[in-house]
């Protein structure tokens, strides 16, 4: 993918949400760092296109989300999935219950997503 210029208000609201993140987000990005899952390189509040990724891995494409209750039936996150989606990328969402109540289901299923990036 190429490098994008990144404006420098996407970088600091990034930040804060770095700082900020729920439970649920700081929950899965200790399974998700340093490589620890699979082998594969997660980053964390990535502002792309406009938008600020709570997880993704440029590698295999994949994009994660933890959501919560504000996110149900959203058109707004349809929009940004179908745009991502049309750039190459795949986008999973997890509730952030999912993650607090059956956090080894949520990494297994990323770690078959991750595994499945090149069919």
């Amino acid at each position: 993918m190429p490098h994008r210029e990144v404006p420098e208000r996407h970088r600091r609201f990034a930040r804060v949400m770095r700082a900020d993140a729920t439970g649920a987000e700081n929950r899965l990005w200790q399974e998700l760092r340093a490589k620890q899952l699979g082998g594969f390189k997660f980053k964390r509040q990535v502002p792309l296109d406009g938008y600020i990724l709570d997880f993704v891995c440029f590698e295999a494409r994949l994009i994660v989300e933890v959501d919560g209750h504000q996110h149900v039936d959203s058109a707004h996150d349809a929009r940004r999935d179908a745009w991502f989606r049309s750039a190459g990328f795949r986008v999973l969402r997890v509730w952030n219950a999912e993650v607090e109540e059956n956090l080894d289901g949520v990494c297994n299923t990323i770690l078959s997503e991750l595994r499945n990036s090149g069919e």
